[in-house]
């Protein structure tokens, strides 16, 4: 497997490719070239943005690479000891419509299924749990997703909406949602915007010490990833097994 990671030579780069010594990873002098590579069928996936911004590395992508989904987004995938669960969308997605929206759902489900082998058990959050907030174009919003995305996997479970404490807290969950087969323990998480799914990832990782893969972009043909300027080695470790996973699954279909 070939990942291109422009940023090969940045310190914390070098740290994390150490533990992967089955992988080839290859430098590149710039974004531009780089993506021009995995275009050109040079290696197989890449990852960057250690010392590119998201919009830089996301434009690149966008400008040369072709799209699988109608849409694209990202997920981040959050771990903490034996906790662990995707949230999105944080990285791409501004105000999602609707049709995005279901899109951000179904290629997280996937992306976490893929990686975890679990049931998506899908919390679509919001300041309101299961009308407390009363009516809101944003609440219609989420209900669409959640008949659809209920039409398109039954095998999943998605419900909403819901506050976060609702989503991941089973006591908090028997008060506020007790009929819903979600509330309490939610294992992938979509906020309503990317204010909301941004700074949510930061407080994670900075004020919960978890680990944060990504955002892991999705809705290319190829698998993709971004980093956060202020990714950690671990950070970095994390979203390297996620993206060869990737494209493992894709080489086995």
């Amino acid at each position: 497997m070939k990942i291109i990671f422009p940023e090969l030579n940045n310190p914390l780069a070098q740290k994390a490719i150490q533990g992967f010594p089955d992988i080839d990873f290859l430098p590149a002098p710039n974004l531009h070239t780089a993506v021009h590579l995995l275009a050109s069928g040079q290696a197989d996936t890449m990852i960057s943005g250690l010392d590119y911004s998201s919009r830089d590395v996301l434009l690149a992508y966008k400008d040369q690479l072709p799209l699988k989904s109608k849409y694209f987004s990202s997920c981040f995938i959050c771990e903490r000891g034996n906790t662990h669960f995707a949230l999105a969308d944080g990285g791409v997605n501004k105000l999602p419509t609707k049709e995005q929206l279901y899109t951000i759902v179904e290629d997280t489900a996937i992306t976490y299924s893929n990686y975890y082998h679990e049931q998506p058990i899908i919390a679509m959050l919001s300041y309101s749990t299961n009308g407390s907030g009363g009516k809101n174009p944003d609440l219609d919003k989420i209900h669409y997703v959640i008949e659809q995305i209920r039409l398109s996997h039954p095998d999943w479970i998605i419900d909403g909406e819901m506050q976060l404490d609702a989503a991941i807290n089973p006591d908090i969950s028997h008060k506020k949602f007790p009929a819903s087969q979600v509330a309490g323990r939610a294992n992938i998480l979509i906020v309503p915007d990317l204010n909301t799914g941004n700074i949510l990832y930061k407080a994670l990782e900075y004020l919960g010490s978890f680990t944060i893969a990504g955002p892991m972009i999705q809705g290319f043909s190829i698998p993709l990833a971004d980093l956060s300027r202020g990714s950690t080695v671990e950070d970095i470790v994390l979203t390297i097994k996620i993206l060869s996973n990737q494209v493992l699954k894709e080489r086995n279909k």
